[in-house]
């Protein structure tokens, strides 16, 4: 199946990523504390479930944290699976942080 593609909104004011789909918002929330980045909880709406979007936004967001070269802790059981089923995105994560 291939990944649904939306564009990324980091939306700063509600400390948020966002994609805006068929008049939903999924979420993934984060919170900033200098170079680092804690996504706290990613939320779909149950309307979009099965679609693929929950992992299409963190891909993107994962990209955008690269980009920024932000070091990420993960806290939401989502990305952390994300995360460990596609390991080449463990190079962001802190040093000692363990997702297996």
């Amino acid at each position: 199946m291939e990944s649904p593609t939306y564009e990324l909104i980091d939306n700063v004011a509600e400390k948020r990523y966002e994609f805006h789909v068929d008049g939903q918002v999924p979420i993934v929330e984060y919170i900033r504390a200098g170079k680092k980045i804690f996504l706290t909880h990613t939320e779909v709406p149950v309307a979009l479930k099965g679609r693929g979007i929950a992992s299409a936004l963190v891909r993107q967001v994962l990209a955008d944290i690269e980009r920024q070269d932000l070091t990420l802790i993960p806290l939401c059981p989502f990305v952390a699976g994300y995360i460990k089923r596609h390991p080449e995105w463990r190079k962001l994560v802190l040093k000692g942080i363990n997702i297996d």
